[in-house]
């Protein structure tokens, strides 16, 4: 018997999931592994940085009481290489050479630039031409205090601010925890790459898109399982996917089909999100909570399943880590001719450009559920909102931005 299904709009399906709470968790780990990681508080300062005054350039670091009568010959006295120190005071026209980055003696109130000076008869002294117009100098604690925020709380880390953490000595930040993600695609018409090309069968594009595209957005796949159409299979294995993991996401049989066995899997679970959406491609996108666990149930069609990644999976892998989603919502000027007239809202794959007036889309070849030609060179989606007449030429158009385009 045919089960009847009532359609959401595409806000209320997102807000549905948003309303979700999800299984979010801290860790520590090395500073090393933590690029792209959220931290999951504010990261503070162990101490001044820098922990002692250093040079700004090569040259000849002296007292600013001995600051005048130019040209004057001074007593070299030391030299400081990046990495030393040194430990007497300067006397009364004395200098020492110094290195960019060094230690600048505790006394020394102007580092004079090695251009600014000339050699002396005796090597033993050096003849400094003209005052420096700054001290260049840099002081203690000037970048850092100790205690100061260096990377604040839920922030993105990237190199540069690996770079900070591993300038104050820290080896190990709190992140959140990146979730774990089982996929399981199924449909008896699925082959594997290596195996041989036949009649009624095809690739599984989806297996390697799913992973890639979760890998990407800062998920942990567990598992990648592909399954022939068979109700006790995929029981088994939904709920060994489901005890184990944060988020399942399946792909295929949640149509209304005679194998659509995660289709009848949504109906029986502990609370159904929704299993119609008022949106094509991907009306049959399925959410739905087992045992605690949100099981993402994406269709089948490869146009479908990407663009549904997009639209509802990519924010929930983004708030699991507290980081705003990577998919931008905007608005867009349709600036190519698109004709059918549509009973849902349709969501197009497009590319985009933009001018001083804003952003312009045109759709990018195929909108057809089941094509993956463009899903390369797609950089956004955007809306045709449901309508028995053709949308007009230059309106504005709701658009998604997709990330890693």
């Amino acid at each position: 018997m045919l089960t009847r299904r009532k359609p959401v709009s595409i806000t209320n399906a997102q807000k549905m999931l948003t309303d979700l709470p999800l299984r979010s968790e801290v860790e520590e780990i090395p500073v090393s592994k933590a690029n792209h990681r959220i931290v999951a508080q504010d990261i503070l300062a162990p101490f001044d940085y820098p922990h002692f005054r250093r040079s700004g350039y090569d040259g000849y670091a002296i007292r600013s009481e001995d600051d005048h009568d130019y040209p004057k010959i001074f007593k070299v006295v030391g030299n400081i290489p990046a990495g030393a120190t040194f430990d007497q005071p300067l006397g009364k026209n004395e200098t020492t050479r110094i290195m960019t980055g060094a230690f600048v003696p505790d006394n020394a109130g102007k580092v004079i630039m090695l251009e600014q000076t000339r050699e002396a008869a005796d090597p033993q002294h050096i003849k400094i031409m003209v005052p420096a117009n700054h001290s260049n100098i840099t002081e203690k604690g000037t970048e850092f205090a100790a205690n100061d925020v260096l990377i604040k709380a839920n922030t993105e880390l990237n190199p540069g601010g690996l770079a900070i953490l591993t300038a104050l000595g820290i080896q190990t930040v709190p992140v959140y925890r990146q979730p774990k993600i089982a996929i399981i695609t199924t449909g008896t018409e699925l082959i594997r790459p290596n195996e041989k090309r036949r009649p009624g069968k095809i690739y599984n594009s989806n297996g390697i898109l799913i992973e890639n595209l979760v890998k990407e957005h800062g998920g942990v796949v567990t598992e990648n399982r592909q399954l022939v159409d068979d109700a006790n299979l995929l029981k088994t294995t939904l709920k060994s996917a489901i005890a184990q993991n944060d988020i399942v996401i399946t792909d295929g049989g949640v149509s209304v089909g005679d194998y659509d066995f995660l289709a009848v899997a949504a109906l029986k679970s502990d609370k159904l999100l929704f299993n119609k959406l008022r949106m094509r491609p991907g009306s049959v996108t399925t959410a739905f909570v087992q045992d605690q666990t949100l099981v993402m149930a994406l269709s089948g069609n490869p146009g479908a399943c990407f663009t549904a990644f997009y639209l509802y999976v990519e924010p929930l892998l983004s708030r699991f880590v507290h980081r705003p989603s990577r998919v931008v919502e905007t608005t867009a000027t349709l600036v190519a001719p698109y004709h059918k007239t549509n009973g849902f809202d349709r969501i197009l794959r497009g590319t985009i450009t933009q001018n001083d007036h804003g952003y312009e889309v045109v759709p990018n070849g195929s909108d057809k559920s089941g094509d993956l030609g463009n899903l390369q060179t797609t950089t956004c989606l955007f809306e045709i909102p449901h309508s028995n007449t053709p949308i007009a030429l230059n309106t504005e158009v709701k658009t998604w931005l997709l990330p890693f385009k």
